[in-house]
């Protein structure tokens, strides 16, 4: 495997939950691609805990070009979003929204208390969340009959195709999406190409 094209993200989502000092607070974890899909998880969960005294959160996204950024969302400044995030980096992934959501419970923390539990209730999140080795990759769209579709998606995985990443839908033929690891691109095209050569294969294409 080439470690060039490696990278870990969440493996799901998932909420956790830590009281410190009578403050409540309740950590998400989002599996997002891009920053709009960040900014519409974190417009989701402010919507589910609208009520909450604080919702800060940080995401990082990307792979070949990371995008982080965060917020305090009232805390006092570099208490609550730097240390989300500096949780998400220190478990290496990518591609991860967290929203800390407190709920205020009369006893002030202190700056050090603050940066302790959202760090804290940011790592829990992820620790439950997981993560999954991915691979830097293109999309390719491949359209075939069912009768060569066993075969070829056998040969997909020689090239480091993940199976569980094949999108496959069916109708007159079947056409398959799925995302080829960039050391493997020429591979793949020597594929498509030497089916498309025998009349196996119907049609193909790099989708990015």
């Amino acid at each position: 495997m080439d470690r060039s094209d490696t990278y870990w993200e969440p493996q799901k989502s998932v909420s956790v939950e830590l009281k410190e000092k009578r403050s409540f607070f309740i950590a998400s974890v989002g599996i997002t691609r891009s920053e709009e899909e960040a900014k519409e998880f974190i417009r989701e969960i402010n919507r589910k805990f609208k009520d909450a005294t604080h919702n800060c959160w940080a995401y990082r996204v990307g792979v070949e070009r990371v995008v982080e950024y965060y917020s305090d969302a009232g805390e006092p400044s570099g208490t609550a979003g730097k240390p989300i995030l500096g949780a998400i980096q220190h478990a290496g992934v990518t591609n991860a929204t967290i929203v800390v959501t407190r709920y205020f419970g009369g006893i002030k923390l202190g700056v050090r208390g603050l940066i302790d539990a959202y760090g804290r209730s940011a790592t829990l999140a992820l620790e439950e969340a997981g993560k999954v080795m991915r691979r830097v990759s293109l999309n390719a769209l491949v359209v075939l009959g069912y009768e060569n579709t066993r075969a070829f998606m056998a040969q997909l995985k020689e090239i480091g195709v993940q199976e569980d990443l094949i999108e496959s839908s069916y109708s007159v033929n079947v056409t398959l999406r799925f995302p080829v690891p960039k050391s493997f691109v020429p591979q793949a095209e020597e594929l498509f190409k030497g089916y498309e050569a025998r009349n196996l294969l119907i049609s193909w294409a790099w989708e990015n």
